[in-house]
């Protein structure tokens, strides 16, 4: 009711305010003409005074009788009066009470009243939206200068300068010096400048004035004009010189724009894939506007036998852009990757150039480096020998008949060697190239065919999982930038292990289907990493997304795309599999049972607390049947993999198999503790199950790492070091370049180059931290349960588990 009685009474007044503050705000009052403006001046002063007046008039003091009432009024019956009433005869009686109760009852239904000034009643023309509106434009489009050269305006028609006195004057001139905009220099006010004060200004700045009044003038010698105004003159910086208005210098010193420098790092290399990855180095002293990469065949340098004997048709260079950051770009480090596999000159010699722009078109350029542009490499003959057709064609048409008969002669009797759906694919090859000429959209169509059937040969389907292993990554990738649900998270990470797993699977069978001598031709020293440490950097991506740590799973995702891409296959002399080979898959599959047996202990646990807030400890829950079931069919998993673990009869499979016993009681225990309704045993005895688990999969892992290690040392003479658990290292001591240990977020040595992790320590390693932590969490959970406890340390346990 206050804001009702104030709004009513003051929004003439608001409204007069918003106008007149309107009006100096946007230079209105500057444009008036001066002997116009007093009366207008006076106008509104008056038009204020008035306002002021009656708002007082019309405001009134609001009252708690006032508003009771106003509420009051809301109610049916006006039950707040009524409670204030007495019996006038009869006596408060039962009816009277029965009538204040009914009173009460609708006294009970009070709600706040709506606020309603009226208005829209009382301002029919709107004005006062008018008002709001000019006042908003104010705020936007006004500025300080406009308001001060107004308020000059109004004193100049209040004091009038007495004869014989000099007149005060405001500035006779204002000038403005804007650096270029690829410079991100902020504009500077001249006139904020002290006396003397010179004047640093980025080659190409434009220096602008505003005269005002009669007699100022602008003498300059550091570039050509910009306007012919002589009331608004400008000209751009090109020269340092001097500035001369009003009576006042500035000595203007024009720094010059030097052209950007760029360097390329290291020659580019090849990732298992095909991409090539270039790093480069940009400096320029405003910010480098864009980069470019540009590569030519270096046909001097070419090998001019067979397909590559003709002359080649003209081809453009390859232009690349380099990518750059946001922000500052003054000085810019970068790596360019780029996949031209499919390019006519892929595994040719070429030069690659890269340039540099500024924000003035000066290009700075590296020196050209002679090169083999990267491409993929085919092991697979005739993969290999479509390849270099489709190089051959897309080099020159001219060599459409030599490639004619080379496909027939590789389609020779199939049978055996060629599958029929490739087999008609490439005899309709044969007929195109022995047709009529060849178009560039039919050589272009044809070359495509080429490459899809060589990539078939190669890879079989294993192209197609990497894509949906790429493209499972990527969704993963944008949906936690994006900030997605935990559900739709949770799904796109198990979506990723699905086809992770998919895609290792079949690289290990396709690998082992291939030559020895081929296996090993493309493989780089020192890079190594086991199935099950696949799974284990996927959980720690799963773990910190659960822990709302988005930024380092993001962090530790990027990591985990860049070694899935330069994956491959390694098997050793045993049979066991390296870098993701099926003869991990006992690991993994025990892997999966220990975390299905962590989860179970969560929900028990949580169970648990909920019986003792319940005060029904002791007592079977609705869910201890359920979870007692899985517990067994955790239990009956357990022990079909045992059945399948490698090593029987050696002291670490035996070791292995010993605790997995031990882990398979323990599950019997915790499922026949879940039945009575004994959680706190239960909990207890998947503890022991949990640490059993991981003593034998420790064992088993230290296994397989002894058959790796004994089956690699004669391949290893004169290479680098083997490091405790058959991983290679990289560097002296395990060491990076710079000394210091190369430790991945799960804490085991890492290889240099950041893209796989060496070291083979199985998911629960003794000195693992993550293990640590989770042996600590077992004990907090163990304490928790003991009712003998302190309820102030039960407490405090549970708010360790709510956090952790």
């Amino acid at each position: 009711m206050v804001w009702e009685q104030a709004a009513r009474a003051f929004w003439p007044l608001a409204t007069v305010l918003a106008m007149a503050f309107a009006a100096l705000a946007l230079g209105v009052v500057a444009a008036v003409p001066d002997p116009v403006l007093p009366w207008i001046a006076g106008g509104v002063v008056l038009l204020l005074v008035g306002t002021a007046i009656w708002a007082g008039m019309r405001f009134r003091r609001t009252r708690m009788t006032d508003a009771v009432d106003r509420l009051d009024r809301t109610l049916p019956g006006r039950p707040l009066a009524a409670l204030s009433d007495r019996a006038a005869i009869g006596g408060e009686g039962a009816l009277w009470q029965a009538h204040l109760a009914q009173m009460q009852a609708r006294a009970a239904l009070a709600r706040a009243v709506r606020p309603d000034a009226g208005l829209t009643r009382r301002d029919p023309l709107a004005l006062r939206l008018a008002g709001l509106v000019a006042l908003a434009m104010a705020l936007i489009f006004g500025g300080a200068g406009q308001m001060g050269q107004g308020i000059e305006a109004l004193a100049a028609t209040v004091s009038r300068p007495v004869a014989g006195d000099a007149a005060p004057t405001g500035p006779s001139w204002e000038g403005w010096a804007e650096p270029p905009a690829y410079t991100r220099r902020p504009t500077i006010y001249l006139n904020a400048l002290a006396d003397g004060q010179g004047l640093e200004l980025p080659k190409g700045t434009e220096v602008t004035f505003r005269l005002y009044g009669q007699g100022a003038s602008v003498t300059q010698d550091i570039g050509p004009g910009l306007a012919d105004d002589p009331q608004a003159p400008g000209f751009r910086a090109e020269q340092s010189g001097a500035i001369e208005v009003a009576g006042r210098r500035f000595d203007v010193t024009v720094l010059p724009d030097n052209a950007p420098a760029i360097r390329a790092g290291a020659a580019p290399v090849r990732r298992a894939d095909g991409r090539m990855v270039q790093d480069f180095e940009a400096s320029d002293d405003h910010g480098v506007a864009s980069g470019q990469a540009v590569i030519a065949l270096d046909l001097t340098a070419v090998d001019r036998r067979f397909g590559l004997a003709v002359d080649p048709e003209p081809r453009p260079a390859v232009e690349l852009p380099l990518p750059l950051p946001r922000g500052d770009r003054q000085q810019v480090k970068g790596q360019l990757t780029e996949d031209l596999s499919r390019h006519p000159w892929a595994n040719l010699p070429v030069s690659v150039s890269l340039r540099a722009v500024d924000g003035i078109d000066q290009v700075g350029q590296a020196e050209p480096m002679a090169i083999v542009l990267p491409g993929r490499r085919f092991f697979n003959p005739l993969a290999a020998a479509l390849i270099e057709m489709r190089r051959d064609l897309l080099w020159s048409r001219g060599n459409a008949g030599r490639s004619a008969e080379i496909l027939r002669a590789v389609t020779w009797q199939p049978e055996g060697f060629v599958e029929q759906p490739l087999y008609l694919q490439l005899r309709g090859a044969v007929t195109l190239l022995e047709g009529e000429a060849l178009t560039d959209k039919a050589r272009d169509d044809l070359a495509e065919a080429l490459w899809q059937a060589a990539i078939q040969l190669e890879d079989g389907g294993l192209s197609d999982a990497l894509e949906r292993m790429r493209e499972a990554q990527r969704k993963l990738s944008e949906a936690i930038r994006n900030g997605a649900s935990p559900d739709e998270i949770q799904r796109l990470m198990d979506e990723l292990k699905a086809v992770t797993d998919a895609y290792t699977d079949m690289l290990a069978q396709q690998q082992a289907q291939q030559d020895p001598a081929e296996r090993f031709t493309e493989q780089q020293q020192g890079q190594q990493i086991t199935g099950d440490q696949i799974q284990q950097m996927m959980d720690e991506i799963q773990r910190l997304m659960n822990e709302g740590r988005m930024a380092e799973a993001q962090e530790l995702l990027e990591q985990f795309n860049r070694m899935m891409e330069n994956l491959q296959v390694r098997q050793g002399q045993g049979g066991e599999g390296r870098e993701g080979s099926s003869g991990n898959q006992p690991m993994n599959r025990l892997a999966e049972t220990l975390r299905e047996q962590q989860r179970l202990s969560d929900e028990a646990f949580g169970d648990m607390q909920d019986q003792f807030g319940q005060g029904e400890m002791g007592q079977p829950s609705p869910n201890s049947e359920g979870m007692a079931d899985r517990q067994r069919q955790l239990r009956n998993d357990l022990g079909q993999q045992q059945g399948l673990l490698p090593g029987q009869g050696s002291p670490g499979g035996d070791q292995a198999r010993r605790r997995l016993d031990e882990a398979g009681r323990a599950m019997e225990d915790a499922e026949r503790a879940l039945r009575e309704g004994d959680t706190g045993g239960a909990l207890q005895r998947q503890a022991d199950a949990i640490e059993s688990m991981r003593e034998g999969m420790r064992a088993l892992g230290d296994m397989l790492n002894q058959q790796a290690q004994q089956g690699q040392q004669g391949q290893q003479q004169g290479q680098q070091g083997q490091q405790p658990g058959g991983g290679d290292r990289a560097g002296a001591e395990g060491d990076s370049y710079d000394q210091r240990p190369a430790l991945d977020p799960l804490g085991r040595q890492r290889d240099g180059n950041g893209n796989v992790i060496a070291g083979g320590d199985p998911l629960a390693e003794g000195a693992d931290p993550s293990r640590r932590a989770r042996d600590l969490l077992d004990e907090i959970r163990r304490r928790s349960g003991q009712a003998e406890r302190p309820r102030d340390e039960r407490d405090y346990l549970g708010r360790l588990l709510d956090r952790f």
